[in-house]
């Protein structure tokens, strides 16, 4: 079976985006994780775009390892140009599973897109018990073994958890991430962020997107780390999230509605030959 599909990222956040709009292909989970598998093609997400009765399109998102996100920030303003680019409009308007999103290219391969609100309530997170969702009371320990207690849980579309530290260099993601996103207090998993505040507009992260692992730039992740920098008094309401590759540029509202600004990648022409 030959897929014509494409190839873009947002930062290194990368994605293969199958358009089937104009045929139906059903994947398997197998499929699926070899696609995204980095020894076959590779990539974070796989995005599909459907067909939508009252929007551009409609998204679905898989994570590397097969299973289903509801949202994906870079994946949609990824979207958002490939189908802008088609329709020769500057706004579209994509349905997600967690809701309809807006999205405005600005510039040449600089695309904003509005997430939505950020949700705190444990239920919404959701976490599997009722908790304290500014201080979770979780613990992540440094390289040299000093343990530090807490974690704030913010749910952009999908749930995450940001630690605020003084040296990211100084934590192992590696190991905690895959052992915090399958913690018990999240029966849907969840994505970590450890996040180092540089100023009142600036925050350096490194993130582990559950399903997916450690990337090089995660969306909802810089959404969810300005809301949680703010609610802390840690931020105003314009923050820079800092990616090795680049910054998002983050701002929320009175409302507590969060937009992201950021730059995409050329749309590259692929094929997927799967046997």
């Amino acid at each position: 079976m030959n897929i014509k599909a494409f190839k873009m990222d947002g930062l290194g956040n990368d994605f293969i985006i199958i358009d089937l709009r104009h045929g139906v292909i059903n994947l398997t989970k197998e499929q699926i994780i070899k696609i995204c598998d980095r020894k076959f093609l590779g990539c974070d997400q796989l995005v599909l775009i459907n067909k939508s009765k009252d929007t551009d399109a409609k998204l679905d998102f898989y994570n590397s390892d097969g299973s289903e996100a509801a949202a994906c920030g870079n994946g949609t303003r990824c979207a958002a140009y490939f189908i802008s680019n088609e329709k020769d409009k500057k706004e579209v308007v994509l349905t997600t599973k967690s809701g309809k999103l807006n999205s405005k290219v600005l510039g040449p391969k600089l695309v904003e897109t509005v997430i939505g609100k950020a949700r705190t309530n444990w239920k919404e997170i959701p976490t599997s018990r009722e908790v304290d969702t500014k201080n979770l009371g979780l613990n992540i320990q440094d390289k040299q073994k000093n343990i530090i207690k807490g974690g704030t849980a913010v749910n952009v579309g999908n749930p995450h958890t940001i630690f605020f530290v003084n040296d990211l260099g100084n934590y192992d993601l590696g190991e905690i991430g895959p052992r915090l996103e399958n913690d018990n207090l999240f029966p849907d998993r969840c994505n970590i962020t450890i996040a180092k505040i540089i100023d009142r507009n600036k925050i350096a992260v490194k993130v582990w997107e559950r399903g997916a692992g450690l990337t090089k730039a995660c969306g909802s992740a810089a959404c969810a780390t300005a809301f949680a920098a703010k609610i802390n008094n840690l931020v105003d309401d314009n923050v820079d999230i800092v990616f090795d590759l680049g910054n998002l540029s983050i701002s929320i509202d009175e409302n507590n509605f969060v937009k992201m600004k950021g730059p995409v990648s050329n749309i590259k022409k692929i094929e997927i030959n799967l046997r």
